[in-house]
């Protein structure tokens, strides 16, 4: 089901921010690239809040206690426990669309 979040311009570049998408909270982060990620909104070691964690070369940490994804697959690289993540597009109006 694809769900529409709101405008790009509400993600400034290299930063993240919690949607609500059908029901379940999703963290969308936009690389300074431009590239778009979705994921699963909380860490899944301590529950840390995905959106505020250090966003660099499609790689996240943790904010609480360093957990490493790679976020294009959800695969940790610090850590045993990966992401669930989701795909993520913009439409013709420059919207974020996400799969849920």
């Amino acid at each position: 089901m694809e769900v529409v979040l709101g405008p790009l311009t509400s993600i400034p570049l290299g930063e993240g921010r919690i949607f609500e998408a059908h029901g379940k909270c999703v963290a969308v982060f936009r690389a300074r690239d431009g590239e778009l990620f979705a994921t699963q909104a909380t860490c899944p070691h301590r529950g840390g809040p995905l959106a505020d964690g250090i966003l660099g070369a499609a790689k996240l940490v943790c904010p609480l206690h360093s957990w490493t994804f790679d976020l294009r697959t959800g695969h940790p690289l610090v850590g045993d426990s990966g992401l669930k993540t989701y795909a993520i597009k913009l439409n013709s109006n420059e919207q974020l669309v996400v799969t849920i």
